[in-house]
């Protein structure tokens, strides 16, 4: 929470020392003394990228809300201790993050685009849709058929006191982000909210849309940036299921998304979660997922992602109450030069608790990589757990590489927990079984790689969704089968 005055004192040498006013963190007030910081406590590119969004923000005519500011306060607080993550680090061990590090990194214009600037495409869904372009929100439809007292839309146009309070009370609540989470918060010109009251069961799917406006030519080294954000705040008994689909754009620009979510579900509450990301193949995603389950809530998540150069999702689940439900069901491919990565990690505290992942990837180029760290932590309470994780990938091309570490952390000794992984090109009896029924191996081997994905995307809970995610892979196969 914000306070009426910030001191830099503790990150300074003794004879300096900073007082602001003002609970904002103003990163040009830090640049004269940058020279003086200890390196160990601040990254000078780092500030420097804070900074740029701050400028762009700075020229945006929109309201501030104590919400809003509230999460700049706090990401401008963390960001000062942070560094850009290198290959040395632990978590980003291999994933290299040097293709937006080199680039020159220019946030969005902070003046959201006109609707009728919106590619046709993007309204093209049967279930209740809000677009979100650099992080505003330009377009929504049948959002006004949602339930009495059901709010979604930006932070700026809740007239609810109650709403802005429980809203106030959970953002940036999660202290254990990294550096792209930090720089979300700071970026973030506003943020969606989703809320739903207690014992409202939402029938009709809510439909993210992300776009991003602005992207540089190949060549140019101009990375232009957006950081959309979405606070899901879902109270006692309620129930909602939420599609967050990233679009691409042409294959000769490049941009960055840096996005970050918040999910906060009530005693008995129910969120149903499909996350896809189609970014195009020379652009930069970064994504954050945070979830906070109370006692006897489900959350379940089916994500599909297959574009971008670089891709990396990190999915933070914290089960605060007993009897709570966590499902992971995930999909990458690489049809490219190109990482795809996902850093997950569910922490049990409590009896009863019930978890289930399944990590599928494909990779099909010989410098493409997928990279999984899954970690499940079984804490000294959390009795009679029953968790399992299992990764299973598939390796097309002789060059390419799968980075995977399942890992169980149990300090319960009461549970029921399993993990394995799998890696392997196409097993020979499964194409024996085909050729023996007269079937070539061109059409046996295509078939057999489309139902590997298959097994994920089935799981996404719409048909007409799945069909589209299949026609999407299929198109991206193709050319490699």
């Amino acid at each position: 929470m914000a306070t009426s005055s910030t001191t830099f004192s503790h990150f300074l040498p003794h004879s300096i020392s900073l007082s602001l006013s003002k609970p904002k963190l103003h990163f040009k007030t830090i640049q004269p003394i940058r020279a003086t910081i200890s390196s160990n406590l601040s990254d000078p590119l780092v500030l420097q990228i804070a900074e740029t969004f701050e400028d762009s923000l700075s020229l945006s005519s929109s309201t501030t809300t104590p919400s809003l500011q509230k999460l700049r306060d706090t990401s401008s607080q963390s960001i000062l201790s942070l560094s850009w993550p290198t290959v040395k680090d632990e978590p980003f061990r291999f994933t290299d993050t040097s293709f937006i590090k080199t680039c020159e990194i220019k946030p969005v214009s902070s003046i959201p685009i006109p609707s009728s600037s919106i590619p046709s495409e993007l309204n093209d869904t049967q279930f209740a849709n809000l677009v979100i372009v650099d992080g505003h929100v330009v377009s929504s439809y049948k959002i006004s058929e949602f339930p009495k007292g059901v709010f979604v839309g930006s932070v700026n146009d809740i007239d609810s006191e109650v709403i802005k309070k429980r809203v106030f009370e959970f953002v940036s609540d999660f202290q254990d982000g990294d550096l792209f989470w930090s720089l979300n918060g700071i970026g973030a010109p506003d943020f969606t909210v989703v809320y739903v009251p207690s014992d409202c069961k939402v029938e009709m799917p809510l439909h993210f849309t992300f776009f991003s406006s602005e992207s540089g030519d190949i060549g140019s080294k101009v990375l232009p940036v957006s950081n959309p954000r979405v606070l899901v705040l879902v109270e006692k008994g309620g129930e909602i299921e939420i599609i967050e689909e990233y679009f691409g754009a042409d294959e000769n620009q490049c941009y960055w998304v840096n996005s970050a979510m918040e999910v906060l579900i009530g005693e008995g509450g129910k969120v149903t979660h499909s996350y896809i990301q189609r970014q195009g193949p020379n652009s930069a995603h970064t994504k954050w997922t945070f979830v906070r389950q109370e006692a006897a809530s489900t959350y379940k998540v089916v994500e599909i992602s297959t574009g971008g150069t670089l891709s990396r999702h990190n999915l933070h689940v914290q089960q605060v109450g007993p009897d709570t439900v966590t499902e992971f069901s995930t999909f990458h491919l690489c049809v490219n030069d190109q990482t795809q990565d996902l850093h997950s990690r569910l922490v049990l505290d409590h009896p009863g608790g019930t978890s289930q992942q399944l990590h599928k990837c494909i990779v099909a180029h010989s410098s493409g990589k997928v990279v999984f760290d899954g970690n499940v932590k079984v804490n000294r309470y959390a009795q009679k757990t029953d968790a399992g994780q299992l990764t299973r990938s598939l390796l097309l091309e002789p060059r390419a590489s799968v980075n995977l570490k399942p890992n169980l952390q149990i300090i319960a000794d009461d549970v029921k927990c399993s993990h394995g992984a799998a890696i392997s090109d196409l097993e020979a009896d499964q194409l024996f079984y085909f050729r023996a029924r007269g079937i070539d191996s061109k059409t046996a081997r295509k078939a057999l790689v489309l139902s590997f994905g298959a097994e994920v995307m089935n799981q996404l809970p719409h048909k007409s969704l799945r069909l589209k995610i299949e026609d999407h892979v299929k198109n991206l196969l193709t050319p490699v089968l």
